[in-house]
């Protein structure tokens, strides 16, 4: 007796009984319509399973369409063996490249040689209008957008996040290969239903940061695949990214500034003393804010902490070591990343910096990054909006006038100076850390 399948709600209906489904993990009795269910991202799974038992299969899962496309990209070395190893892990898994190594080129040559409909998913309205730009340029075929404004499906589209999670259990079935860009962003309750409702045969992860201190990128690993092919910056630097160099300055309190602190910081030290809570992890702080709406000490001790971050982050040295920077690199292209927006408003007036915050409408940001590009601005300030989904132009000098404890932020800042050069010359990041604080700690997880 033949095993029909059926994509419905996001699952694999299986009508027809067969032995071989008996204990298979993924697939579960569905009494009410007397059939068998599998998480539609089972399905490649599930047909390689019946196979092996020579079951006759009725499958009417596969709506998406065959399509020929070719661009006149040329892969490097380390591309090529990106997509041979993804090519050999059955089309599926993660790909962890540094920014500024074609990792877009990658996804495109990946479209290229899957020939069947393809879903690129993105993080940012940026994000989607480069894919888009790209995709049109490279392919003679009609690219769909999802996000942004319109809504066109094609055989090949690209769609934000936001997008393909409200339209998740429609697209499950229309693409034999979803490509998701900064696919650590998939470990969201939300969006990992893209991935779960997806049929999609195909599946390939980009992203120059994969792990997520909240180790969500497991589930990312169970939708997508494993990581495949990994090289870091220092793989890269001098053949296809620019040679670099990380600066650290310590840069010491002013005396007022280490009163406050001080003062602050023990507030802070002191609750944790009684409170068994270590901050070792973000669930900590977390629970700290809880406890901050019931308990005084609690709400005193978050204030605390909350004041002395601000002040080894905003302290005035730093400013002064920053306009030494400035000064020192006058005919180069620098990127000040800072904690905080205020921040950036205060150095964009000190310094006559183009400022890019959330506040940032979109089309000022383009303004502003388009005349970083062609040279009108030659510096620009931000907060955490340049660290990724954003195609920035390229600058050779990075200043981290303060940050969190993050890896993956600290690799995001850097790879925005990573581009290669046209003269062949070297990226410089300089990290201001506030000397004897707490912000060294941070400074040291981060790298």
């Amino acid at each position: 007796m033949p095993v029909a399948l059926a994509y419905e709600d996001g699952t694999i209906r299986i009508d027809g009984r067969h032995d071989s489904l008996d204990g298979l993990p993924f697939v579960e009795r569905d009494d009410r319509t007397d059939t068998y269910r599998a998480p539609a991202y089972r399905y490649p799974d599930l047909r390689a399973h019946l196979e092996t038992f020579d079951v006759p299969v009725e499958d009417s899962v596969p709506d998406w369409e065959r399509i020929s496309v070719r661009s006149d990209y040329v892969l490097r070395d380390y591309q090529r063996d990106a997509l041979d190893a993804w090519t050999d892990a059955r089309r599926r898994g993660v790909v962890e490249l540094p920014t500024g190594s074609g990792k877009t080129v990658l996804g495109i040559k990946a479209i290229e040689s899957v020939d069947q409909s393809a879903l690129v998913v993105v993080p940012t309205v940026d994000l989607l209008v480069q894919w888009r730009d790209e995709l049109d340029a490279e392919f003679d075929c009609d690219v769909g957008q999802l996000g942004g404004g319109t809504q066109e499906l094609e055989p090949v589209t690209v769609s934000t996040y936001d997008s393909a999670y409200l339209r998740a259990d429609e697209l499950g079935d229309h693409f034999g290969l979803v490509v998701y860009d900064e696919c650590h962003h998939l470990g969201g309750e939300g969006f990992r239903e893209i991935a779960r409702f997806s049929a999609a045969p195909a599946r390939l992860g980009l992203t120059a940061t994969f792990e997520r201190p909240d180790h969500a990128h497991e589930t990312v690993e169970t939708l997508v695949g494993d990581v495949v092919y990994r090289l870091s910056p220092d793989d890269l630097a001098g053949d296809h990214l620019a040679e670099y160099a990380v600066k650290r300055v310590d840069v010491p309190l002013t005396d007022e500034e280490r009163e406050r602190y001080d003062d602050a910081q023990g507030t802070f030290v002191e609750y944790l003393r009684t409170s068994n809570l270590s901050f070792s992890s973000g669930s900590d702080y977390m629970e700290l804010v809880k406890r901050s709406g019931s308990d005084p000490r609690a709400r005193e001790a978050l204030l605390a902490k909350q004041e002395a971050r601000r002040i080894v982050s905003e302290s005035e040295n730093k400013i002064r070591e920053l306009e030494r920077i400035l000064d020192r690199h006058r005919g180069d292209r620098i990127i000040v990343f800072t904690a905080s927006t205020d921040l950036v408003y205060r150095l964009s007036e000190r310094f006559l910096l183009p400022a890019i915050t959330h506040e940032t409408n979109t089309a000022e940001r383009r303004d502003f990054l388009d005349a970083f590009r062609d040279g009108t601005y030659s510096r620009i300030v931000t907060a955490n909006v340049l660290d990724e989904g954003v195609d920035v132009p390229d600058a050779n000098v990075a200043v981290v006038l303060a940050g969190s404890g993050s890896e993956r932020e600290f690799t995001q800042r850097l790879g925005r100076v990573l581009r290669p050069k046209d003269d062949g010359g070297r990226a410089l990041l300089y990290e201001l850390v506030s000397a004897d604080t707490a912000e060294e700690n941070v400074a040291d997880r981060r790298r």
